[in-house]
């Protein structure tokens, strides 16, 4: 199943971008400047750091974000890991013979230079995003 997709980063819910990314910052790692979603309703910066994984923070604006229910039920925490795929059609149709929800159809990302993204949730996985192969990391 995911043997084609190639690991892009781990989305963590925090109730504020600042202190959460300061704290990374202490920790060696670089932040980008922070972008608003307004399909997610969230705010969205990327966190990096040579040999460890790059990391999403994301915070949401008010209780209409999906990532809101997340924090009110566990507070900060690692809510979803990214897969850049080659093409989200066949990722999708492949994740839902194996029983992957479809929880968004595809839209294009702010934080990923417009590139296509999809979530999917699996009962013995959790959430994933998928990107698609065209995804950068905003700088």
């Amino acid at each position: 199943m995911l043997e084609s997709f190639r690991f892009h980063h781990i989305g963590i819910a925090v109730k504020s971008i600042e202190k959460t990314a300061g704290l990374y910052v202490d920790a060696g790692y670089a932040k980008t400047d922070t972008v608003y979603d307004p399909v997610q309703n969230v705010d969205i910066c990327i966190l990096t750091k040579d040999g460890m994984p790059t990391l999403e923070l994301v915070e949401p604006k008010d209780e209409t974000s999906p990532v809101f229910n997340t924090l009110k039920k566990v507070g900060v925490s690692p809510y979803h890991f990214c897969y850049v795929v080659d093409c989200l059609e066949d990722a999708m149709a492949e994740l839902r013979k194996q029983k992957y929800v479809l929880l968004s159809k595809p839209t294009n990302a702010v934080a990923f230079c417009k590139s296509r993204i999809c979530f999917l949730f699996h009962k013995d996985m959790g959430l994933i995003e998928l990107v698609e192969e065209t995804a950068k990391k905003v700088e």
